[in-house]
């Protein structure tokens, strides 16, 4: 039997170790839990909100106190089953931001809306609410995909557990927003669009224009989320986007994101299993965008020759990956904006704003307590590859110092 000062100071000492332990893990968080991305932000001291220099907000002088008549709206396909899911979208993105400019709501569906999905969408809104059915030539599975291969490569995809990939709708709606919904006619006069789906959240007031910031900053894209895709859903993208640029050398644009599209340090092994692309996308569940893009020559055949191949059915293309790599290719990288500024979740990722306006979030942190997850952050890749092209242009950015490259190095 151990004497009782021993025993009182080896609990003594048990209880330093595990103080010294818990502060340890409390100074160092950052090295287990935080992803590259929120360690970068952290390091640069980068600013979380828009500088206020030309943002336009209600009441500014210039417009006459009233919002200008912008041709934009706010988009959403989604099913009358997720009503509440919708319901939680909107009075959450009313209450942030469009009850102060009242664009109008633009549901897009399959089938045609209930009357209590039009009532309580309306009643949620001040601004217009459209109801408008996707044309089956836009949605149904196209005549040249053969089923038996379709179904063949379904049961390969099941066996390396690609999310969605048994589900023909997921892989119809991914057809549609990557080359169709920009054709629907209800859009036919609108500009920029801002796609909203449910079950998302916004935790930050936004007090500018959005769509008035894109005109004004000649923007193309507008993202928040930016992540590391599963190369099993797209194994043949970036040959096909290889083979359709051979084809077209004249649409690669000169100020091009190519080195964030192939970029192999940092995930190797992702990068090889889709044969050359790096799979970082933005995340297109929520994405601020000028509809000429898709509606450009370049992008037109570029979705035209994906869709003769057949990869949003043999395999899961994603629309967010096909409007990453579109963007990356053909959109000069100063045009594409993160809109750093807007707290957003969907799902377990999130961009949350370290600044006055954003409530019920968790700083500046992409994903919960899960390393894995932490892995899947490109917005470093992101903010390298906009350096270089500020380096390459000889321009600092948007404005004189935005933070974003003073801490950014090869």
């Amino acid at each position: 039997m151990y004497p009782y000062s021993f025993r009182r100071s080896l609990k003594h000492t048990v209880v330093v170790l595990f103080i010294v332990a818990v502060v340890f893990l409390v100074y160092y968080r950052d090295a287990w839990y935080l992803s590259s991305g929120d360690r970068a932000i952290a390091q640069m001291h980068l600013s979380m909100t828009e500088p206020s220099t030309h943002l336009w907000r209600p009441g500014d002088a210039d417009y006459g106190g009233e919002p200008p008549p912008f041709n934009a709206t706010i988009i959403s396909l989604v099913r009358n089953e997720e009503l509440d899911g919708m319901i939680s979208s909107m009075r959450q993105l009313e209450r942030s931001w469009n009850s102060k400019f009242n664009y109008p709501w633009t549901f897009f569906n399959d089938v045609p809306f209930t009357e209590e999905f039009k009532r309580r969408t309306q009643a949620e809104t001040k601004a217009e609410c459209r109801y408008e059915l996707v044309p089956p030539e836009h949605w149904d599975v196209p005549d040249w995909i053969d089923p038996a291969v379709m179904d063949e490569s379904i049961k390969k995809m099941n066996a390396k557990w690609v999310k969605h990939a048994s589900q023909i709708s997921y892989h119809q709606m991914c057809r549609w927003y990557s080359g169709f919904f920009y054709k629907h006619p209800a859009l036919k006069d609108f500009k920029y669009y801002w796609r909203v789906e449910p079950n998302v959240k916004f935790f930050c007031d936004i007090n500018y224009d959005v769509f008035r910031f894109m005109a004004d900053h000649n923007k193309t894209y507008g993202f928040t989320i930016n992540i590391y895709d599963d190369p099993n859903t797209l194994p043949s993208l970036w040959p096909e986007t290889m083979a359709f640029l051979a084809e077209h050398p004249e649409y690669l644009s000169a100020d091009n994101s190519l080195g964030w599209l192939t970029d192999s340090t940092a995930r190797p092994d992702v990068t090889a299993l889709a044969h050359g692309y790096s799979t970082c996308h933005f995340w297109s569940n929520f994405e601020i965008g000028d509809l000429d893009f898709w509606r450009s020559p370049a992008y037109e055949a570029y979705f035209a020759h994906l869709d003769r191949a057949g990869g949003f059915f043999y395999e899961r293309w994603g629309d967010a990956p096909v409007h990453s790599v579109a963007l990356g290719l053909f959109a000069d990288n100063e045009k594409i904006h993160w809109f750093r500024d807007i707290g957003y979740q969907h799902s377990v990722f999130s961009n949350c704003p370290d600044t006055p306006n954003c409530h019920g979030c968790r700083a500046n942190k992409l994903a919960p307590i899960t390393l894995w997850l932490n892995k899947e952050d490109c917005r470093v890749n992101w903010f390298r590859q906009v350096c270089d092209s500020r380096r390459k242009n000889g321009n600092s950015g948007r404005y004189d110092d935005d933070g974003l490259c003073q801490h950014i190095h090869d």
